[in-house]
Parts: structure tokens; sequence; C-alpha cells
């Protein structure tokens, strides 16, 4: 991390600190929790329970107690106490007595942190530290706002108190921060949930349940014209389509690892109550189930790489709270795929993999960069694998970015659990950094299911690995997509990629033809002979946000012509059928 960001860092870390000491000016009685630094801003979660809770009308006054007692936080001073004495000065509170327990447990030393020491916006936390050394001099009172108030468990367990969390956003400067909030009410207007519905792309039942969208025709077009289009881009490099079931037996994700690090987020299925079947599970991921199509049969190095490709649905049991529109759902379509290689071989794959993903992100428009994510050194036993190994792959992918002269920055503590990864990063149409693609260089699952081949001595040798999902969730890449286009859909994506408008009943035969032929030509039209206005009906054809649209009248019927309206440049041109046809037929390609 830049020192910039640090020091920006910090700031947000103190004004979270502001924000509680802020708090209790008006509500006494609240329990203070844990209040982190975050993306663009700080939150504090705040037990109100004994009493009266903020709502959003009452931010501002709390952001104006922030802003009068920043003027006097001119220090922020630490001292180290004993346990004993911690539970003093938190006494009554469980949530900060449980934090002490817990540091205490683990022989860590226990500090306090007070700002504005001897005024009246004296403020004692317990914290670990990193804030803004001087806060009256270093941030600025203008560049902070409380945003908004939502609910979340302690701790993020669902079994836990609800508590109150507040969020603020913050910034070095005031430009900064307004910039940021005018980016936020231009995603408002791009919410996908909110064009989704207008486009009837998608929708939610609640007979169904949360976080299981329901896509309507126009949304399986759109979403079956971007898989295809990965599917394509990685039948060029030889991928071949494999299929393999919704559910397998424990003992399959027992050997992966996946069971014992993920096994309350899994849904387990039994055929009825009290049979004796194996336990199932609605499969969360694809890769053990590819693994063994590889193991099927005796391989020989000639036969590789093996490389598998698969869009199909994995299930994964996120907590209710946490599902959001179409960017954290229950059931994610991965186009996932995963080549089976030597280690010789893993340069070629990668390298083709990148090629893949530069020629999918390129044609929306996306600014790539590349994350490096890495596993954090310091918390080694969350990671399966020797340190060798570990240490061996990242100076690999580290190696292949720098060589394709990759934009990169390491994503410390970012690895899945079994090995690091390459993690695009789309900067979208507003400014907004999505994490998109992702390559996972494996050597753990191999290991695992004993995957090898025979190699040239006629010995077995031990193959790798590689994950690959371009889009990724095609779930959260279209809640992307849709947002970072607004919904104007490239001609080959368009739901419905034109509209024939005939002017008046008169020319509704002309345009019935157009409208028969470009369907037999393979596109995808519809045709307006409501009796609405012509005015009515080109809005329509706009608000809907088609490519294009044709219309039909005297002139077009006389001359057997069409005019066509573009969508993106607003203009019009008098083309003849066969001339349009292979203009839109061109540019879907």
């Amino acid at each position: 991390m830049s020192e910039e960001n640090k020091n920006l860092e910090y700031k947000r870390h103190t004004l979270a600190h502001l924000l509680a000491a802020a708090v209790l000016v008006d509500y006494p009685h609240a329990k203070l929790t844990l209040g982190p630094a975050i993306d663009h801003g700080f939150y504090y979660d705040i037990d109100f329970s004994a009493g009266d809770a903020p709502g959003d009308d009452d931010l501002k006054k709390i952001q104006k107690h922030m802003k009068k007692m920043l003027g006097q936080w001119k220090s922020f001073e630490h001292e180290e106490v004993s346990a004993e004495k911690a539970r003093e000065v938190f006494a009554g509170n469980e949530f900060k007595l449980e934090l002490i327990d817990e540091i205490e447990s683990k022989g860590e030393t226990i500090t306090l942190y007070t700002a504005g020491k001897d005024t009246k916006a004296e403020f004692t936390d317990l914290c670990r530290g990193r804030h803004s050394e001087n806060p009256a001099e270093e941030i600025a009172a203008d560049a902070f706002k409380l945003d908004k108030i939502a609910g979340a468990y302690w701790r993020g367990d669902e079994k836990n108190p609800m508590l109150t969390r507040i969020y603020g956003l913050a910034f070095d400067t005031k430009d900064e921060l307004d910039a940021y909030l005018q980016q936020l009410e231009e995603a408002k207007k791009r919410d996908h949930r909110k064009l989704g519905k207008e486009l009837g792309l998608f929708s939610f039942s609640e007979l169904v349940g949360p976080g299981l969208p329901l896509w309507s025709a126009k949304g399986t077009t759109f979403r079956r014209e971007i898989d295809r289009f990965v599917t394509e881009l990685r039948k060029e490099k030889g991928y071949e389509l494999v299929t393999i079931p919704h559910i397998a037996k424990k003992a399959l994700y027992e050997t992966s690892g996946h069971w014992q690090k993920y096994s309350e987020d899994l849904f387990k299925v039994r055929a009825k109550e009290g049979d004796d079947h194996d336990e199932y599970v609605l499969k969360p991921m694809n890769c053990p189930c590819h693994t063994q199509i590889f193991d099927s049969e005796p391989r020989s190095y000639k036969e590789l790489p093996q490389r598998y490709a698969e869009t199909t649905m994995v299930y994964r049991a996120e907590q209710s709270g946490e599902l959001s529109g179409l960017t954290r759902v229950l059931s994610i379509t991965q186009d996932d795929a995963h080549v089976f290689c030597r280690e010789s071989q893993l340069r070629e794959e990668i390298e083709a993999i990148c090629d893949i993903v530069d020629s999918f992100y390129s044609k929306f428009g996306f600014n790539l960069k590349l994350r490096l994510s890495f596993r954090d050194p310091e918390n080694a036993e969350k990671y399966l694998g020797e340190n060798s190994v570990w240490e061996e792959t990242e100076g690999m992918l580290k190696a292949i970015a720098e060589d394709r002269r990759i934009e990169y920055f390491i994503g410390i503590g970012e690895a899945a659990f079994y090995a690091p990864k390459l993690d695009f990063m789309a900067n979208d149409s507003i400014g907004r950094v999505h994490q998109v693609a992702t390559i996972q260089l494996d050597r753990m699952l191999p290991d695992r299911f004993d995957l090898t081949c025979v190699n040239e001595q006629g010995e077995k040798e031990r193959i790798v690995m590689i994950h690959a999902a371009i889009a990724g969730s095609l779930e959260r890449f279209a809640a992307v997509l849709i947002e970072h286009l607004a919904g104007n859909f490239p001609l080959r994506f368009a739901p419905v990629q034109l509209a024939v408008i005939p002017v008046a009943d008169a020319h509704n035969d002309y345009a019935t033809d157009i409208y028969n032929q470009l369907k037999d030509a393979g596109f995808r039209v519809e045709i307006d002979t409501s009796n609405e206005s012509m005015g009515k009906k080109i809005r329509a054809a706009k608000k809907n946000k088609l490519p294009y649209f044709i219309v039909i009248g005297d002139q077009e019927v006389e001359n057997k012509t069409i005019t066509l309206e573009s969508r993106d440049t607003e203009s019009n041109e008098s083309l003849s059928l066969e001339e349009m046809i292979i203009k839109l037929q061109t540019e879907a390609a």
C-alpha cells in the first residue's frame, strides 16, 4: 500500500472513532463495538438496544457533532494496559469484553487509544492503532460525510445480536468527496436492479426464494450471448465442453478440502429422511468433478493439456442479509474451465487464458488491471500446502504479469485457500472497480486427487491444474455490464436488436415483409403495428434501449428502402434491405 493510501486509511479509521464519540453525545446508552476503515470511508457498529436509536434523519446532527469535536482532536495517544484494566474501562459493554478476552487468549498486547485528551471531546476506545496523529490538522472537515444506516449482526454471525451500522464516506479533499457523491448518483440511475426490471431481463419471487433470480426470455437471450462469446473464444484455444451433475457425494469435497473449509456454506442433500444413502452436496464449485473426468482413464503426456469448459450453476448458502440483486445470489452460473497440464506447459496455457480475457473485456470497453492475489504469510495456517510450493507458484504468476507488461498490484491475503490467483480488475464507465475474470494455478487439488500422466520414461508424473473463469459469475457480470453500459448493449448482446415501426396502417404490409426477412436472417426483431402515434412508438424503442429501429413510411414503401435509425449515434440512413443486413451482420460479428 502506498504512503498516500495508508494516510487516507488512517484518516478513515480515525473518523470511525470520531463517529463513535459523536454518537455518545446524544445516545449515552449506546454500546460501541467495532469501527474499521473501509473502501471509500468507514463505519461503526453500535448497540442501541438500551434506548433510542438514530435514524437516517439524525445523521446530520451526528455529523455536526463530529465536526465540532474534530477541532479538539489534536493528538491520538495510546496506552498499553492489562486485561483487568481494560475490563474496568469497558465494564458493562459485553462486546468490548468479548474482544478483550479474545486478545488476552492470544497473548497479544491490549491497547487503548485516546483522542482529544483533557477536552470536552475526550474519547477512549479499544483499538490496535493506525490513526491520524493530529486529526484536527490532517482531516478536512468538509471531506467526510455520514452516508447511511444499516443493520449488521455482531461479528457477522446471524446467531448474534443485531447492531446498528452507521456508514460514513471520507476522502482527502472536498473535491474528491463531491466526485464520489456524483458517482453514487450516476450509479443509482444505472442500478442493475432498476434497469433489469425496466428492460424485462430478470425478476425475483418470494415464493421461489431470495437470491434465486428468474430470467425472462429477454434476459436469457442476453445471458446466452455472453456465454456464446466466451465459448467461441475458448474454442479457438482448444477447449472442449463437458457436463457434470448438480450434486455430488460429501466424500468428493472432503477429498478436495472444501468440506473442511466451507461445510457451513454448503447445501446438503438427502434422498429422503432416514435413508441409508450417502450424504450429498449441491455443488459449490465444479473443479472437483472435473478432476474426476480427467482421472477417468490413464493419461499419457501426449494427451496433455486437457482443457475442459462448462457453463453451469453452483450453489452457496449465503446469509440472507448478504444477498443483493444479481451481485450476491444463491445460484451462481459460472463459465468455468479447468486445464490439466504439465509444469512445462503452464506458461503457454496461462498466456492463452490471458488472451481470452483481453479479447472478451476489450469488446465491452473495460480497462483492466491485474491483482496478483497472494496468501498472507503471517497467517500461513489458513492455506493448504507447503511454503515452498506457494512461493514457487506466486513467483511464476508474477513473472507472467511482468513479461506480458500488464499493469498489476499485489493483494496480500486475497488468494484462495489452496492457490494464488490472477484476478483481473475492471474499471467501469463511471470509475468503479470490479473484480471480474480469474486465473488460478493449482498444485493442491492434483495432489489431493493423485492426478498424474505417464511421462516419456513411462513413469507417473504429477500434473498441475489451472482454474479459469472469464465472465466468472454470469449473474454478477450481467450486473456489472448492465451498469457499465447503462443497459445500452452492443448489437450482438441486445435481447431485441431492432424494431420495425410502420408510420401508418398503409405501411404495415411492407413493414411485415421487412420484419419477416430480418427474422429469417437471424436477427432478434420486433414489429410495432399498434395504433399508437409514431412519436410514442419511437419513444418506446428508445426506452427499451434497442440498438436500432426502422421507420417505414410512404418514401420507404415507394423506393423499397429502409430508414435505419441508431440509438448510439442518433443518426439515420436510407438503405436497401440487403445493405442493411450486411451492415448489421458485420457489426454483430
